[in-house]
């Protein structure tokens, strides 16, 4: 890298709003480093966007209709090498068109935050036809083999478990730094509870229940947990994020009709900081990056709706970690919500366990790393 301004490509892909959430995050921090970022979606401008369209058409009929289907891929994936012929060359997908990127725009670093792109990248290092440095970014609590490619230089991962699997899969411990998952810069701001309830219209004495199921929201349980929520013996208020389902919420808006005081319906939105400042629990599938959010604003969940694959491990993970209730059914969703307002001990504890474990500066964390690194990297390389 010579003295100007570093030039970083981010290489990202969507597939649920995570990877994309979490590049935008990382642009924001390497431009505020002075760097200047660029997000390529990997699939759409250097596979072909009708790949994009059809892939994503596919991966979203999956997960409607049958979710086990994923669950059994996303299995198989993790127990394939990444260079398995039984992949069919699809973790290197796109790489003839990286490759004339790389070479018309010269990037000092390039990171992903998904894997086929690394996969791409490791497969043009293997021919000798990238030495830029190369980091992957995991947008999970997961360590999949999928995400495991021999040319990537640094993994950036959420937390010291990760980076332990990761190493007892035979990646040098050298290579694998624990930054957090990267999510929006204003999760590093604090938002005062009581101004975020005012702007939102709510009351300050009754609970509030924030429920999301990402971007949309028809695949992750929201209308049952509507059900749930308006069966509640005490009173609460609640704030329902469709996403980018326009059904889904005319059907919550015509369920709450007559109770819109309480109970709020939201389409897809960029204000889920200040939701989740305004809330005392979140109810959720286990999006990566919807977790990452939450600890950041030290928000106790209750994980409801996770689909099988990344989700389940992610809330395996944070199940496990104690900084989450996990509801597998609408009974044990009303029993969680139930005793989790019931009094403030459970919430408590869980912002305890919360508190240990949030990183909101993960974004910050992989642009020290990657700025950091990237020259000594370049010289070893070399």
């Amino acid at each position: 890298m010579g003295t100007s301004a570093p030039r970083v490509l981010i290489l990202t892909a969507s597939y649920g709003s995570g990877h994309n959430r979490a590049a935008r995050a990382l642009a924001a921090a390497f431009a505020a480093a002075g760097a200047q970022p660029r997000v390529v979606d990997h699939f759409r401008e250097l596979v072909h966007p009708a790949f994009d369209r059809l892939s994503r058409s596919l991966y979203y009929w999956i997960l409607r209709w049958a979710p086990p289907l994923w669950g059994g891929a996303y299995w198989l994936g993790d127990q394939l090498a990444v260079s398995s012929p039984l992949l069919l060359g699809m973790s290197r997908l796109g790489a003839r068109k990286l490759r004339r990127l790389l070479h018309a725009e010269s990037p000092d670093f390039v990171v992903s935050v998904h894997p086929t792109p690394a996969g791409a990248l490791s497969e043009l290092r293997a021919r000798g036809l990238c030495p830029i440095p190369h980091a992957t970014v995991f947008t999970d609590f997961v360590a999949h083999t999928q995400w495991i490619h021999p040319g990537v230089d640094w993994y950036c991962v959420p937390s010291e478990a990760i980076k332990n699997d990761l190493t007892a899969r035979g990646v040098p411990r050298e290579r694998v730094v624990v930054t957090g998952v990267p999510i929006a810069p204003d999760f590093l701001q604090p938002v005062d509870r009581a101004s975020a309830r005012l702007a939102l219209g709510l009351s300050s004495r009754l609970p509030v229940l924030l429920v999301m199921a990402g971007s949309l929201g028809s695949l992750g349980g929201l209308m049952a947990a509507a059900r749930v929520i308006s069966e509640l013996p005490v009173s609460t208020q609640a704030l329902f994020v469709t996403g980018q389902d326009p059904r889904l919420a005319a059907k919550l808006k015509a369920m709450f009709r007559e109770a819109e005081r309480r109970i709020r319906v939201f389409d897809y939105t960029d204000s889920v900081r200040q939701l989740m400042a305004a809330a005392d629990l979140l109810v959720s599938k286990a999006g990566g990056v919807t977790l990452a959010e939450a600890l950041a604003a030290e928000l106790p969940i209750v994980c409801f709706g996770s689909l099988p694959g990344q989700e389940s491990r992610n809330e395996r993970f944070v199940g496990m970690t104690g900084v989450a209730l996990r509801a597998q059914t609408a009974a044990d969703l009303r029993q969680a919500l139930s005793l989790a307002l019931a009094g403030p001990e459970i919430l408590q504890n869980l912002r305890v366990k919360i508190r240990e474990v949030r990183r909101p500066d993960a974004a910050r964390a992989v642009v020290e790393r990657v700025l950091g690194s990237a020259r000594r990297i370049a010289e070893r390389a070399s």
